[in-house]
């Protein structure tokens, strides 16, 4: 059976210090100590260590074929999203990113599929990206749950929208920067806690916003199992009903009417959850995801969805239907 990991991140092994280039910012590099392992540095600082895994196409062929996965859907790692720099430093960035994702996509078509990034900070050179990343063949594009801190409601962030769904460009959005990251430090709660809320945020801010109904040809995925909306979706909608002063002020339409009409990745770590997921959202609207090769993904891409004896054709949409419907690709380009 065909399976398509479509949320794993990469980076380039080689790039620029933007830090020292733009003259400001804790923009992202690699310090390479030693074969194998990286230091993210965070403009001075010391982000995160990271494996040959992250860069390394072939290392990562490999790691996927012990859980007989046959394509990756790549994108960059948010922290890279730099939506806080000049926009035009920010768009060279991007451009930086999507030219390397898209050269590997070319050197490895049947594994590789590439998303985007977007200067979203600039609405005008964020569509003037996605346009270039149409031209690259990338089917669509990567976006953080806010951007510095606006939701995604924000009327300035519609024209990019629009024009995803009229060049037929998917649509991943990933939390970042989470709401109250500095409050909550302790524990990993920001990636514990504010994620969720975060991409919950995020879909909140786009149904109530109307979007979807402006634009019902655009294509979305929703990371971690689309957060805590989908196990909030009674009080969201209590909420729609008994304060429609507050929630239904732009839109009119119950937001449990939108499930359904966007994609969700698997990544929920419980068959329990999984299966109230499956029941909500169908499917056809639930992609195999794993956040590779981060430790707090599902990095045996699946296995549990292989466990949990669900009927064979829902096993086929989650591993690889739902998300060439998502990206609108053809099942024969990779088999």
């Amino acid at each position: 059976m065909l399976k398509i990991d479509m949320h794993t991140h990469i980076i380039p092994v080689e790039m620029p210090n933007w830090t020292e280039k733009f003259g400001y910012g804790d923009f992202i590099y690699l310090q390479q100590d030693q074969p194998g392992t990286a230091k993210m540095m965070k403009g001075n600082r010391f982000f995160r260590e990271i494996r040959e895994n992250c860069w390394d196409p072939d290392v990562r062929i490999k790691e996927y074929a012990e859980h007989d996965t046959q394509v990756q859907v790549v994108c960059t790692i948010p922290v890279m999203f730099s939506y806080w720099a000049v926009p035009e430093d920010c768009l060279e960035l991007s451009k930086f990113l999507n030219d390397h994702i898209a050269d590997l996509v070319a050197r490895y078509p049947k594994n590789y599929i590439g998303l985007g990034t977007l200067p979203m900070q600039d609405t005008d050179l964020a569509i003037e990206e996605l346009e270039r990343c149409k031209s690259l063949g990338l089917p669509g594009v990567q976006i953080g749950s806010n951007i510095n801190n606006e939701n995604l409601s924000e009327p300035r962030f519609f024209p990019l929208f629009e024009a995803c769904a009229d060049l037929g460009m998917a649509v991943m959005v990933h939390p970042w920067e989470m709401m109250g990251m500095k409050h909550m430090t302790k524990y990993w709660l920001p990636w514990l806690v504010g994620m969720p809320a975060e991409t919950s945020r995020a879909m909140c801010s786009m149904i109530f916003s109307g979007i979807f109904e402006k634009l019902p040809e655009l294509r979305v995925d929703f990371v971690h199992a689309g957060g805590s909306f989908l196990s909030t979706i009674g009080r969201i909608e209590h909420g729609f009903n008994c304060r429609p002063d507050l929630v239904a002020i732009d839109n009119p339409v119950n937001p449990r009417e939108y499930l359904g009409k966007f994609w969700v990745d698997c990544i929920t770590h419980d068959p329990r959850m999984l299966e109230y997921v499956l029941e909500m959202q169908g499917s056809r609207r639930v992609t195999l995801g794993s956040d590779y090769p981060f430790p707090l993904g599902d990095l045996t891409i699946g296995k549990f969805i292989t466990e949990m004896d669900l009927p064979e054709e829902v096993v086929e949409n989650i591993f690889c239907n739902a998300t060439l419907e998502w990206l609108d690709l053809k099942k024969e380009d990779y088999v």
